[in-house]
C-alpha cells in the first residue's frame, strides 16, 4: 500500500475502458476545508475585536487599530490563498530554492536590523513582519520539494538525514538566536515528520529523536531564556501558582469561563493585567468569554483542518503533493496545539500565535498560503500523473503507516500461469 493506493488505479488494469469510479475523478476545490477556515477566520475576527479593544486604546491610542489591521491582514491573505490554490503546486520544485534564499536572508536581517520587540529581535516595521513565519512556510516548501528528489536516498544517512539535520540546523539556529524557542520547535517536528512521511527509515528516526532531544537538553542549559522556562514548567505542574504569570492570568481566565463562558466582550482578565490577549493569550480569552464549550468547538475546526488535511495528502497525485499537504496541515495543527497547551500548563511557555486567532499579519498570510497549497494539491486530486513504480514502492510506509486512506487494499487481478510458447 503506498502512493498508488491514493490514486485508485483501476482494479482491473488490462480493461480496455475501465469505469472511472467517485473517487478517481477529479475533486476540484476542497468544500469542507474552505469552510472550516472560513468558521476559523470568523471566530478569529469574532474573539479579536473583543481581545484587543482595550489593548490597542492603551498601546495605540485607538480601540480598533489591530481589528481594523487584522481585516486587511485578512483580506490580503484570502487573495493570496486564492492565487496559490490556482497555481500548479509542482511550481515549487522551481521556487523552492529561491524562496528558501529569501526567508533565511529575512531571518539574517532582523538580527542586523535588531529591532527589539518584547524582548526578542524577531520582527521588522514595528513588528508588522517576522520572517520566521515565512521561515516555517519555506522550510515545508524546500523540505517537501527536497525530499521528493531525494526519494531514492532516503534509507543512504549521508545523502538523508545529515542534510536534512544540517537544513534543518541552519533555519532553526538563526530563528533559535532572536529568541524564537517555539519557532525553532515547530521548526525540527515539522522536518521530522516530513522526513517520515517520506519514507525516511525507522532506525534513522529514532536516531533523529534522540538528537533532537539532546540539543533540546543542550539549549535549556546554555539558554538562560529557556531554562528560566523549563523551572517555572516543572514548578506550575507541582503548584499551579508557581507557573509563569501568563499561565496563571490565562488558569485565572478558564475557571471564570467555566463551561459556557461570560460573554462575548465580558472577559476581566484581559483588562487586569493578561499579557499580550490579542496575541499569545487570546486563547484564555475565548475560554474566559466563550466557556469550555466555546474552546471545545475551537478545538473541533482544528481538528476538522487535520482530517481534510490529512485527506487531501492521501488523495495526492504524487509524493510532492502528499508531503506539501501533509506539512502545511501539520504545521498548523502544531502551532494550534502548542498555544492551547501552554495556556493551560501543559508544555513550557511558547510565544506562538494561535493560528487564524490570534492578530499578527505575518502569522495570518502564512496560514492562508499554506491552505491555499493545500487547496491547489486538493483541485489536481483526481490527476494522476505517470509515477515510477519505485516511487510507489518506497513512499508505501509513509503511507500505511499514516492510515490516511482507511479503504481497503485493491487485490490484483490473478491471472493463471502461462507457459513459453
Amino acid at each position: 500500500m503506498g502512493i498508488n493506493s491514493f490514486v485508485n488505479r483501476p482494479s482491473r488494469p488490462d480493461t480496455a475502458a475501465p469505469r472511472i469510479s467517485r473517487q478517481e475523478a477529479p475533486a476540484g476545490l476542497d468544500i469542507p476545508l474552505v469552510l472550516v477556515i472560513i468558521a476559523l477566520g470568523v471566530f478569529g475576527l469574532l474573539m479579536l475585536f473583543s481581545a484587543s479593544a482595550d489593548f490597542s486604546l492603551l498601546v495605540y491610542g485607538e480601540p480598533g487599530y489591530m481589528f481594523n489591521k487584522q481585516l486587511a491582514w485578512i483580506v490580503i491573505g484570502t487573495l493570496v490563498a486564492v492565487a496559490l490554490a490556482r497555481i500548479d503546486y509542482h511550481l515549487w520544485q522551481r521556487l523552492a530554492i529561491p524562496m528558501m534564499a529569501v526567508s533565511m536572508l529575512l531571518l539574517i536581517g532582523v538580527l542586523i536590523n535588531n529591532e527589539v520587540r518584547l524582548g526578542a529581535v524577531r520582527t521588522f516595521f514595528g513588528g508588522s513582519v517576522q520572517p520566521s513565519e515565512l521561515a516555517k512556510l519555506a522550510t515545508i516548501i524546500y523540505l517537501s520539494v527536497w525530499l521528493y528528489a531525494k526519494r531514492e536516498h532516503l534509507h543512504d544517512a549521508q545523502l538523508g538525514l545529515i542534510p536534512l539535520a544540517v537544513i534543518l540546523g541552519a533555519v532553526g539556529g538563526l530563528i533559535y538566536i532572536q529568541p524564537d524557542l517555539s519557532a525553532t520547535i515547530t521548526i525540527f517536528l515539522l522536518g521530522g515528520m516530513l522526513f517520515f512521511l517520506a519514507g525516511g527509515d525507522l532506525r534513522q528516526m529514532v536516531l533523529f529523536m534522540i538528537v533532537a532531544l539532546a540539543a533540546g537538553w543542550l539549549v535549556v542549559q546554555f539558554s538562560t531564556t529557556g531554562r528560566v522556562r523549563l523551572v517555572s514548567y516543572l514548578a506550575g505542574l507541582k503548584d499551579p501558582l508557581s507557573s509563569d504569570y501568563q499561565v496563571r492570568r490565562s488558569l485565572e481566565a478558564i475557571i471564570r469561563g467555566g463551561w459556557f463562558g461570560v460573554g462575548l466582550g465580558r472577559a476581566s482578565t484581559k483588562l487586569t493585567g493578561l499579557p499580550v490577549p490579542p496575541t499569545d493569550s487570546i486563547f484564555a480569552v475565548v475560554v474566559e468569554e466563550m466557556g469550555l464549550m466555546g474552546a471545545l468547538m475551537l478545538i473541533c475546526l482544528y481538528g476538522l483542518l487535520l482530517w481534510r488535511g490529512l485527506k487531501i495528502a492521501a488523495r495526492a497525485p504524487d509524493m510532492l503533493g502528499a508531503l506539501l499537504a501533509g506539512g502545511a496541515t501539520f504545521w498548523i495543527v502544531i502551532d494550534a496545539t502548542i498555544n492551547m497547551s501552554v495556556m493551560v500548563g501543559l508544555l513550557p511557555f511558547a510565544g506562538n500565535a494561535l493560528p487564524f486567532i490570534s492578530a499578527g499579519g505575518s502569522s495570518l498570510i502564512s496560514s492562508l498560503a499554506a491552505i491555499g497549497i493545500l487547496l491547489s494539491v486538493s483541485r489536481q486530486a483526481g490527476q494522476r500523473p505517470a509515477l515510477a513504480s519505485d516511487e510507489r514502492r518506497k513512499s508505501s510506509a509513509s503511507v500505511d503507516l499514516r492510515r490516511r486512506d482507511r479503504r481497503r487494499g485493491q487485490s490484483r487481478s490473478r491471472r493463471p500461469a502461462i507457459s513459453d510458447r
